[in-house]
């Protein structure tokens, strides 16, 4: 039964990310050399390949406008940041996003791993501030967010990838 709910669900996610203007929120979210404002320092793990681009995005900490469309957004006057770089070749994976304040705030990081600029459930990854148990739907705001201070703060955010049925983390081989 959880299987058939998962499949009822899968719609939802392939439908939870609208068309979106690719380049808004990028100037807003891009850090300055030695960023010492209110921002994310986002440290990736569990990558499933360095291929494609991350992009990272901040959003309000509310169910109704996490993941919401960024024009949307935008024309709300809401908060809305994102930073999009290419995949590092090897080595530690990190992102520098700056915030407009200190508060709480939705997270998600995309693995596009074929560079389209949208999520495809088939091939790439998604993680989220808080690193919740995905299913089928977006995780709620509140499971998804982080509190940023008055200066850079550290979280880390663990990828998740299509394996079966769900989408979860890779195995760690030891």
């Amino acid at each position: 039964m959880r299987a058939a709910a998962s499949l009822v669900a899968l719609p939802l996610l392939a439908g939870a990310t609208l068309p979106s203007t690719p380049n808004l929120g990028k100037a807003e979210g891009r850090c300055r050399t030695q960023e010492t404002g209110p921002a994310f320092l986002v440290e990736v793990q569990g990558l499933k390949d360095r291929a494609g681009n991350l992009k990272l995005e901040v959003y309000p900490a509310t169910d109704e406008d996490f993941l919401e469309d960024d024009n949307i957004l935008i024309a709300a006057g809401k908060t809305f940041r994102r930073v999009e770089v290419p995949v590092p070749k090897s080595g530690p994976a990190s992102l520098c996003i700056r915030l407009p304040g200190p508060g709480t705030y939705g997270v998600s990081l995309l693995h596009d791993r074929d560079g389209n600029h949208k999520f495809g459930w088939r091939v790439d990854g998604i993680g989220f501030a808080g690193n919740p148990r995905l299913g089928w739907s977006k995780p709620k705001a509140a499971n998804a967010s982080a509190r940023a201070g008055a200066a850079p703060t550290r979280i880390t955010i663990v990828m998740n990838y299509r394996r079966g049925l769900s989408m979860r983390p890779i195995a760690k081989e030891d």
